[in-house]
């Protein structure tokens, strides 16, 4: 390891350093001031939530020079924030909730359970503990707040000031039920003092109910689920009469965990630790849903056999060829071991912020419950409701794909009825808002080709705020709809809207907002619109005194009957300004993400970088290719079963773009990402060798079958079952036909994709007798690296390669 590191730092020394000049506001610009401890730009306003009141505004800002964030409270009337001292954090409140009369609201703050009262602003605490309590919520009559700890639920009593758990689960068989066997019973034929034991037994035991029965104040006694499982979590219903118990395989293990080294350490010592396990080693464990009823101690498993679709095998065909090359290799075992099961596993879909619950949703009276389950394939995701009188699942609605069910816009509730579920689906191509009563058929709140997020209903329950990009898949806006139906309005104008709060009255919404050189900001306006009141302005002067380069969102026609292709574009407008100049095309990560918006970037230091390219003569491309989010179903499909294939595509046609309505000189175009952008970054050099004038991969996946099985199976199914989407998706299986300069970066502690993609890769260009290929390792570097250091050291690397590679002209 240490002499690959060595050898591949050594070797990238040997570029000539690029020319750098010293940064002024509005003037040039250099890596040591983009590339430096981002505090220099300002703080982005974070989790903003509304006081109990409605009367102020809470929210957090990082603390300049640490990654302590500092509580602060804003008076939206005014506008004056106050940073809150310890003192007054003391006194400070949680984001709320409130029981159905609006007498009561409950919050957690610091870890622990508050509760207060509306009418005369009198607060209790209600736990004081080391753990962290999550999901305070009323009771449906009010009498009692309910929260968890763990997976564990608690009833505070507001007349009696009493806690208590809400059940006791046991899994174990119940020892009092368990039958005598014949040799027990021998025994207690044949021996009085047995028999008196046992009579001792049984009579304190009935005493003992007896008096749980008459004293509601008494600890409820332990209800026993049988020893097949364990928990999972549970989901307690509003009334206390019922709770979900989410299960899983007793003792179920993981698959081998690979480890990283960290090499620079306080100790002095090399120290390692464990990451995630590879996609298809450590298949997630099948979960199952057990009713219980706390009133009468008993239990019913819910089964999933009546779910549509559950018996269907949607990978029949891979599967079956699959099968057929194994058994003619006369790998009769592993043949087997691929045999689909009579009924398909599922999870719990879990959507909740606080780490409770999500997957299970119950109406405010507790009559109705709603539980979303996903197959294990990720081909089908279903809702279903409860019927308490048969003990049985209903199913209510199923989403299938025959690629695999998105992780966004799983979302879902009930109306005030109690009576009507809501949800995002993405049936129609694009996430949308249904609603549907128990008994009857579902209904569009809205349609069309963009997509619907972040659902909040009124307190009134009259109306649903989300937010959409209709105007623009790149402009994004709070929208609201009447949750009876009918227009969907739009309440904000800013194109770049990243989230809001609606005020317990639901009279005002909070707005958090950005743009392209703006962190988030928060604003506040009336909920049905208008003018809004600016709250914050937390950027520094150094930072906005620079006159920035705009980025130019513009279509890109794709070849390949893809429709747009939406990309930003640095750098002069006129084709004849930038005739026969270089080019750069940047790939964003996480491939599921969106990048070109109207907001600020994730990738704000590559944004100043682009900054940096244009200073010195390049133009930069930056696309959201296909994977990307925002544009629906197909576009983040496309890459299904073959990953940096349809992606390539439009990177290629970005290039074509590039040469035709800019004048960039072809054969002068490079090429940068991290993450999946790395893996995007080897794919165009070893898919398309010629194409691109040299490139840097940050972070790489090199080989999918050592990534993890979350993201992973998803696209590309388990590789044990589709061998052959993880050759054609993997580039280290094209490493033959590298000829171009490629720079490889990547963080030896990285615990996301280990280090281990690039080093194997590495070492097969090795192999190959490959030239122009250089490593560049970060022993403090995690998968998002942390240290200005590390950063300028980087970006200098990849700004050498360009200056070497791809700004000369070509003889």
């Amino acid at each position: 390891m240490r002499q690959l590191l060595f050898a591949g730092l050594a070797a990238l020394a040997a570029l000539p350093a690029a020319a750098m000049s010293p940064a002024a506001p509005g003037g040039q610009l250099d890596l040591e001031t983009i590339m430096a401890n981002p505090d220099w730009i300002g703080a982005a306003v974070e989790s903003p939530y509304w006081s109990v009141d409605g009367h102020s505004l809470y929210y957090s800002l990082k603390r300049d020079g640490s990654k302590v964030r500092d509580l602060y409270r804003v008076d939206p009337a005014t506008g004056q924030s106050v940073k809150l001292d310890p003192a007054a954090m003391a006194q400070a409140e949680g984001p709320a909730v409130f029981d159905r009369s609006h007498r009561h609201a409950a919050y957690i703050f610091h870890g622990d359970v508050f509760m207060q009262d509306l009418a005369t602003g009198r607060r209790v605490q209600v736990t004081q503990t080391p753990e962290s309590e999550s999901s305070p919520r009323f009771s449906s009559d009010g009498r009692s707040l309910q929260f968890r700890m763990g997976i564990n639920w608690f009833v505070y009593n507001l007349a009696s000031g009493a806690t208590a758990p809400a059940a006791t689960l046991r899994f174990a068989d119940d020892p009092q039920a368990k039958k005598h066997n014949d040799l027990e019973r021998d025994q207690l034929a044949l021996f009085k003092s047995l028999r008196e034991n046992k009579a001792d037994k049984d009579a304190q035991r009935t005493r003992d109910d007896e008096l749980i029965a008459a004293d509601a104040g008494r600890a409820p006694k332990p209800i026993y689920l049988g020893e097949s499982g364990e928990p999972a979590d549970t989901e307690l219903s509003p009334d206390g009469r019922w709770m979900l118990v989410v299960t899983k395989p007793k003792g179920s293990k993981g698959g081998k965990r690979p480890e990283i080294t960290h090499y620079v350490t306080e100790s002095g010592y090399a120290e390692q630790q464990e990451t995630r396990s590879y996609v298809g080693r450590d298949d997630p464990a099948p979960q199952s849903l057990v009713l219980v009823d706390l009133k009468a101690a008993t239990f019913y498993p819910l089964k999933t056999d009546g779910l549509p679709g559950i018996k269907d095998d949607p990978l029949k065909d891979i599967r079956a060829k699959t099968i057929a090359a194994l058994q003619k290799d006369g790998k009769d075992d592993e043949a087997k071991a691929l045999k689909a099961p009579d009924l398909r596993a599922v999870r719990i879909v879990s959507n909740a912020d606080d780490g409770g619950g999500g997957g299970i949703a119950w109406s405010d009276d507790g009559q109705n419950v709603a539980i979303q389950l996903r197959a294990i394939d990720n081909k089908d995701r279903w809702i279903a409701s409860v019927d308490f009188d048969k003990h049985a699942l209903v199913p209510q609605h199923r989403l299938t794909d025959h690629a695999w069910i998105n992780w966004n816009f799983n979302d879902f509730g009930w109306l005030k009825d109690g009576r009507t579920l809501w949800y995002l689906s993405e049936e129609t191509g694009y996430s949308q808002l249904y609603t549907k009563s128990l008994a009857g058929k579902a209904k569009a709140l809205t349609s069309g080709k963009f997509e619907v997020s972040h659902p909040v209903l009124s307190e009134d329950g009259q109306w649903f705020y989300v937010r959409t990009n209709q105007v623009a898949p790149y402009s994004y806006d709070v929208y609201r709809v009447p949750a009876a139906g009918g227009e969907l309005a739009r309440v904000t104008q800013y194109q770049g809207m990243d989230d809001f709060a609606l005020s317990p009255d639901g009279r005002k919404l909070a707005v958090l907002h950005s743009s392209p050189y703006v962190l988030a900001q928060l604003a506040v306006q009336d909920a049905a619109g208008g003018t809004p009141r600016e709250l914050t302005n937390t950027m520094k002067p150094e930072f906005t005194a620079h006159q920035w380069l705009q980025p130019q969102i513009v279509p890109v026609a794709s070849s390949h009957g893809a429709g747009t292709i939406w990309a930003k574009y640095y750098g002069p407008s006129d084709a004849g300004t930038t005739a026969s100049r270089p080019a750069v095309i940047f790939v964003h990560g996480a491939g599921y993400l969106q990048n070109v918006t109207l907001s600020y970037s994730n990738y704000f230091r590559e944004q100043m970088f682009h900054n940096l390219l244009v200073q010195q003569g390049y133009v930069v491309l930056d696309i959201d290719y296909r994977a990307s989010e925002g544009y629906g179903r197909d576009w983040r499909t496309a890459i299904y079963r073959q990953m940096g294939h349809p992606e390539l595509e439009d990177l290629l046609d970005g290039k074509a773009w590039l040469v035709k309505n800019r004048g960039v000189d072809p054969r002068r175009v490079g090429i940068y990402g991290g993450s999946y952008g790395g893996f995007m970054t080897l794919m165009a050099l070893l898919r398309a060798p010629g194409e691109f004038a040299a490139g840097s991969a940050l972070r790489p996946v090199t080989d999918w079958t050592s990534y993890n099985h979350e993201y992973t199976s998803n696209i590309l199914n388990d590789p044990q079952l589709d061998p052959e989407a993880y050759a054609a998706s993997s580039p280290i299986m094209y490493a033959d036909k590298l000829q171009d300069p490629l720079l490889m970066q990547h963080g030896l502690i990285d615990d996301n994709v280990v280090a281990s993609d690039t080093v194997r890769m590495y070492q097969r260009f090795i192999e190959l007798h490959k030239n122009n290929f250089w490593m560049s390792l970060y022993p403090m570097e995690r998968h998002g690296f942390v240290h200005p250091d590390s950063w300028h050291d980087e970006y200098r690397r990849i700004d050498e390669l360009f200056n070497t590679y791809v700004k000369p002209v070509k003889q």
